[in-house]
């Protein structure tokens, strides 16, 4: 991974002056800041299916963690929470509360938080060029096409190639997606959602269809941004997309909270061997747990 990167996704955690913190410590009923994420007793319908009753998890902000669970769990639904792709059913007692708030525009969500997924990546035009791609996330739409080329400046131009150049892509610049690698198309979808620095980033299954190189290149990336101050948010069924930097895992199955807490005490093999129906012994390597297949004495190590 290219050493000069520093993307800055999270230009909102600069350290505030002597001057701003005495004033918030002089004000009287502050309130602390609300949680990013904050459902309630939300029971979600996907068509006729009801994927969640009474689902109530909440994530702070400056939290990393991971959202794990085998297909069918409700990651992906809980993803279109998130993203106020659905909407809990309507009652009294019940919310999905993005940063305090119940409503969302949602290219003003799209400051706030940055979104990479497979669904996205999948919707785009073979023919969309990598600038096309990262310039889309100016405007929360799928590439750039009709009227829409007017609405980006020149700074913002420069922007997106600055991206591409911290990304390491910046010779595809104007190379279309369907002569990318998947490695790369994944990279400029990780542009796309940078453009506005946005404080969290939620990456749906990041190293899917990645061989080895792509994916060891894509994670030390996700590093990067973790250290630098970015919130993640993992949502995968992988342990090995899960970096050190995570520290709360949440385990889904069959539209309810399995598990919750600490990773290490999370990713065991008997909750995992319980979860995924299958035996899973887990292994711990310079802070990635992996999973193998598990035998009648798994053990974790």
């Amino acid at each position: 991974m290219p050493s000069a990167m520093r993307v800055d996704c999270a230009r909102r955690f600069e350290e505030p002056n002597k001057d701003d913190l005495s004033r918030q410590a002089d004000t009287a009923g502050i309130m602390s800041e609300p949680p990013l994420i904050d459902i309630r007793n939300a029971t979600i319908w996907r068509g006729r299916t009801r994927v969640f009753d009474k689902l109530t998890l909440t994530i702070d902000r400056h939290e990393r963690v991971a959202i794990l669970g085998p297909n069918g769990s409700g990651k992906t639904t809980l993803l279109k929470i998130i993203n106020r792709e659905l909407y809990p059913v309507d009652r009294g007692d019940s919310w999905v509360r993005i940063l305090g708030r119940e409503r969302w525009n949602v290219w003003e969500l799209r400051r706030h938080i940055g979104i990479v997924s497979q669904d996205l990546q999948q919707r785009y035009r073979p023919v969309t060029t990598a600038l096309e791609v990262v310039l889309s996330g100016f405007l929360s739409s799928i590439g750039i096409h009709g009227n829409l080329g007017d609405r980006i400046d020149a700074q913002q131009v420069a922007a997106a190639h600055d991206i591409l150049e911290q990304l390491g892509i910046a010779e595809l610049a104007a190379t279309p997606l369907r002569s990318m690698s998947t490695g790369q198309q994944r990279r400029c979808l990780l542009g796309r959602a940078l453009v506005h620095h946005p404080d969290t980033l939620i990456l749906d299954e990041p190293t899917s269809g990645l061989d080895f190189a792509a994916s060891f290149d894509y994670l030390a990336r996700i590093r990067a941004l973790a250290r630098e101050g970015c919130n993640i948010i993992i949502v995968t069924h992988h342990l090995n997309e899960i970096p050190p930097e995570v520290g709360r895992v949440v385990v889904l199955d069959q539209g309810r909270i399995a598990a919750d807490g600490p990773k290490a005490s999370v990713l065991t093999p008997e909750l995992l061997s319980r979860v995924y129906g299958a035996r899973i012994s887990v292994a711990e390597i310079d802070g990635y747990f992996l999973a193998y297949p598990g035998t009648d004495n798994s053990s974790k190590t």
